[in-house]
């Protein structure tokens, strides 16, 4: 367990020590539902075989956050969008080497083939990983996820124990910070997989490579790479050396608003392509995974900063039961499919950093 004895300084936001107050989990898992829902019959998100791309911002936060809102069951007992995620996932890992890359080369430009399936190789593990982590047994399409995964795992000197990764000069995942990401959810994926998955001789020395990837890279990333990593150490507790692990506790922790929240803006240097201002309040995405963060790196909840992002996310959830947030990229329609998919993030995120005593 860490040292809880942060120096926030004197505008802090409590919370009670049993935790944060009520929350509306019903309207959540309604709000990710409708979400994947439009997603999964979106004409622009659609491939092969009936499946539909798994998004840094939509699909994939879902795989993580909406079996959180249920009691752990296999996949009959999950929600029925759920269920048409796992379809569209499983049916890619079977199909591993027949389907095409989510984005290829001769549309897209070289190496978006490359970066397609790398991708695509750590969001798919991630996915099944959650699930078979809720129902408490390693499934057989999980362990042949992880072998796509492991078989593009990085061998060279520049990109050893990573994996190529989507860039669209979208910020904050698909930027040249993007790498880092995709190895942190990678490392969590590994961490979610029960059964001593991580520790099976076959898989121990790509898991070593990736840890030690995470570690030589974390001093040169953002604050916002940087709580992945340390989200990533609750389940591989080696992943990190304590005293990295305890000086970006103290990084993010740091950052916290006056309102008890974190804004995504402070766990990085953006600037939108319009020319728009990104927003600086407090939001849903920064606050729920930096929360989750510092839950995963052995803060308990009545910790002064865990328990003012709790209630900081308590009392921000909307009507619609979802999180607040905005692109980093430009300004949207808040309204707008598009415009709410860092509302789809935040949403998650919020989920996963309020459910974090049930499970990773």
């Amino acid at each position: 367990m860490l040292a809880a004895g942060l120096l926030l300084g004197a505008s802090t936001v409590h919370a009670q020590s049993g935790g944060p107050g009520p929350w509306d989990r019903q309207a959540a898992a309604a709000y990710l539902d409708q979400r994947v829902d439009w997603w999964s019959g979106w004409e622009t998100a659609a491939r092969e075989r009936g499946t539909f791309c798994v998004s840094c911002h939509t699909t994939g936060p879902y795989g993580l956050a909406r079996p959180m809102l249920q009691p752990p069951a296999g996949a009959g007992g999950a929600a029925r969008v759920e269920r048409a995620l796992l379809e569209s996932v499983t049916t890619r890992v079977d199909h591993w080497n027949e389907v095409g890359p989510f984005y290829n080369d001769e549309r897209y430009g070289a190496p978006k083939t490359s970066q397609s399936r790398g991708t695509e190789a750590i969001l798919n593990a991630l996915v099944l990983a959650r699930h078979d982590e809720r129902a408490d047994t390693l499934g057989d399409r999980t362990v042949r996820a992880f072998d796509n995964l492991w078989a593009l795992q990085g061998t060279g000197e520049a990109d050893e124990g990573a994996w190529p990764w989507l860039h669209f000069n979208l910020a904050p995942w698909e930027s040249d910070e993007g790498p880092y990401h995709g190895a942190a959810l990678a490392a969590v994926a590994v961490g979610l997989a029960p059964d001593g998955y991580r520790a099976r001789p076959d898989v121990r020395d790509n898991v070593a490579r990736l840890g030690d990837y995470l570690r030589r890279g974390l001093d040169a990333q953002p604050p916002f790479n940087r709580a992945m990593a340390l989200w990533a150490s609750g389940g591989l507790p080696d992943l990190l050396t304590t005293a990295q692990r305890q000086a970006v506790v103290d990084e993010v922790a740091g950052l916290r608003r006056q309102d008890g929240g974190w804004s995504l803006s402070s766990l990085g240097t953006w600037e939108r392509r319009d020319g728009t201002p990104v927003a600086t309040g407090s939001d849903g995405y920064a606050t729920g995974l930096v929360t989750l963060a510092l839950q995963q790196a052995g803060l308990a909840r009545d910790h002064e900063a865990v328990a003012g992002g709790l209630d900081w996310l308590v009392r921000n959830q909307t009507p619609d039961g979802s999180w607040p947030a905005s692109s980093l990229n430009r300004e949207h329609d808040p309204a707008s499919d598009r415009g709410r998919f860092m509302r789809d993030a935040a949403t998650a995120y919020a989920v996963l950093a309020l459910t974090a005593k049930d499970g990773r």
